[in-house]
């Protein structure tokens, strides 16, 4: 649960403490082949697996790999001995019987048993512990709407292209799109699941270990398509604790040295944008109360710093032609400056 009643007003509840994690055994093969390595590190794939559910996935992917490639072998080897075996070895491949144990009872038995397996594995993803939090992920075009809703359903805060969760605790990710089909899809964490216009499609993530996973929209959706990724942070419980505390407050009071940058992204950009705690409440564009506690820019298309930022504001539409972001190419030096400032000051 995430948020209990106390005396007449909410606050958090201490997360479940992590359970040890049910996973499917891997084979030595498979420790041997995807262990990791210098050249690994970092890398986000489905064969690197950091998340219950992606462990499933890949451990399937290999069982399956390895199933047929040990059939395609030992056809191969039938098939020499026929050609080039000796005169002994090519009458026992000629016998009917083998013929009908080889060419049909054998591939029945073994694509049957393999077919059992996936489907078992598959299934077990659903059959795991209640969801301790869930959040809304919606595919824009081109950028990820996030929000973080309370027990009840209560809208806590909205953020964009930036998802953060607690480790060792199950999450669900509701999936949804306004537009076209989009697909969600951490290859480190989970399986892909497409957002499908009105359409909410759940996918169950537990991380089982800290750090920052990249995803990704595996759909094509548009001329933007490339630049539509975003951030997946696994965090210790504590700490996430601490960021969903400060992501519901809103945002600072501009000091007398941010006042012109506000009054500038009041002026032009309020109408698509929220900065909670100001008069700025535009619901079509990501809400930047907090924007620049975010890794990255446009979906991922920039750093987050003072010039990436500056860049996007002033000419958008060169770096994702086609977006919904009009090109600020009118302000001048002084308030592009005075802007990126004030945004810059939003953490």
């Amino acid at each position: 649960m995430l948020m209990q009643a106390r005396r007449g007003r909410l606050e958090p509840c201490p997360f479940p403490k992590a359970a040890p994690l049910d996973m499917p055994p891997v084979s030595p093969f498979v420790l041997a082949t995807a262990s990791p390595g210098a050249s690994w590190a970092g890398m986000h794939s489905v064969l690197h697996p950091r998340g219950e559910d992606a462990a499933r996935i890949a451990e399937i992917g290999w069982v399956l790999y390895v199933g047929a490639g040990l059939i395609f072998l030992a056809a191969s080897i039938m098939l020499g001995l026929a050609m080039y075996g000796p005169e002994k070895a090519r009458g026992m491949l000629r016998r009917p019987a083998l013929i009908v144990l080889a060419g049909v009872a054998f591939p029945v038995a073994v694509l049957t048993a393999l077919l059992a397996y996936a489907l078992q594995s598959a299934a077990a993803k659903t059959r795991g512990a209640e969801a301790a939090l869930r959040i809304e992920v919606a595919g824009e075009l081109w950028w990820w709407r996030v929000r973080y809703r309370d027990e009840t359903g209560d809208l806590l805060f909205e953020t964009a292209n930036d998802i953060r969760i607690p480790v060792g605790v199950p999450v669900e990710i509701l999936l949804t799109s306004s537009n076209v089909i989009h697909s969600f899809w951490v290859p480190s964490l989970a399986g892909k699941l497409d957002m499908v216009p009105g359409r909410t499609n759940r996918l169950r993530m537990l991380a089982r270990e800290p750090g920052v996973f990249s995803g990704l929209c595996a759909e094509y959706c548009g001329a933007q398509h490339a630049k539509m990724q975003f951030d997946v942070q696994a965090l210790d419980p504590e700490q996430f604790r601490a960021w969903l505390a400060a992501q519901r407050l809103p945002a600072n009071e501009a000091g007398a040295e941010l006042r012109a940058g506000a009054g500038v992204f009041l002026r032009d950009c309020a109408q698509c944008h929220t900065v909670r705690g100001t008069a700025a409440a535009g619901t079509l564009g990501p809400d930047l109360t907090h924007v620049a506690s975010r890794p990255r820019l446009a979906a991922g298309a920039l750093p987050n710093n003072a010039g990436a930022l500056a860049g996007w504001v002033a000419g958008s539409q060169h770096v994702k032609p086609g977006n919904l972001m009009p090109a600020f190419g009118h302000l001048s030096g002084d308030e592009l400056r005075a802007v990126t400032g004030y945004l810059g000051s939003l953490k």
